[in-house]
């Protein structure tokens, strides 16, 4: 992994941030791209990597963004899609413009990504595409429209770039975890109680861990574990696959 490049997107904190966390021990260069500068910044300091501030909803801000990494970092081995939010509301009072940012940062941008990085994955020679989905990739839960939608779509998205990148090198995989211990999961229980009438201590039970097999929420580091192996050389032939560390979720 040593003298590759890695662009992690959402890489202030959370998932992101340990990915680029992991990326980093191994010697790569890790570009993190975030819009939240003052995290950002600090993040990558902290693990000697480089920041780019991005707001990726504009598709002309996430394709110049990709470049400006290629070109400070000297290239681009691997793209982690990471990057998204949630919102929780019944379909009938789920704000339109919330669709529409949801699905421009967790489906729009990873494609516009994805096609600005072309050249420079097929010039690694050992390209990496992988997609941070979830296991709402592959089920639902309700008040969850835009989300669900989203991480469904990257599936679609997935599958195709596998195929057409195969032949260059180039995998493309999604890993799909449970609620994980982030920012994004702890400003959820407010809104889950809100919308399912229960109390903030019950969500974490009643909710969270629900349909999990193994009743213990992810941590940031488990996930980025996963992502780490599927850029390594060991997963060369993994490609096209959804990976699931979902604590039996889905085996339902």
């Amino acid at each position: 992994m040593a003298a590759r490049v890695a662009l992690v997107t959402g890489g202030a904190s959370g998932i992101g941030r340990a990915c680029a966390e992991a990326f980093a021990r191994d010697g790569v260069r890790v570009a993190l791209v975030d819009r939240d500068e003052e995290r950002g910044e600090v993040a990558a300091k902290a693990m000697g990597a480089t920041f780019f501030a991005a707001d990726l909803t504009e598709a002309s801000v996430a394709r110049k963004v990709v470049d400006d990494v290629a070109n400070g970092l000297g290239g681009l081995d691997v793209l982690v899609n990471v990057a998204g939010f949630q919102h929780i509301d019944p379909v009938p009072e789920f704000p339109a413009e919330v669709w529409d940012q949801m699905l421009a940062l967790m489906v729009s941008a990873p494609f516009h990504m994805t096609q600005r990085a072309w050249p420079y994955l097929i010039g690694s020679g050992h390209g990496r595409v992988i997609h941070m989905g979830s296991a709402h990739s592959l089920v639902a839960s309700p008040y969850k429209v835009g989300y669900v939608t989203a991480k469904h779509a990257l599936l679609g998205h997935m599958k195709v770039v596998a195929l057409e990148g195969g032949p260059h090198g180039v995998t493309c995989n999604t890993v799909c975890p449970a609620y994980v211990r982030t920012p994004l999961v702890e400003a959820q229980i407010q809104d889950q109680a809100r919308t399912r009438g229960i109390a903030e201590s019950e969500v974490e039970e009643k909710v969270l861990l629900e349909h999990a097999a193994i009743k213990r929420l992810l941590e940031p580091s488990d996930v980025a574990g996963l992502v780490r192996w599927l850029a390594s050389e060991e997963a060369w032939a993994i490609t096209g696959s959804v990976q699931t560390i979902d604590l039996g979720w889905t085996a339902r």
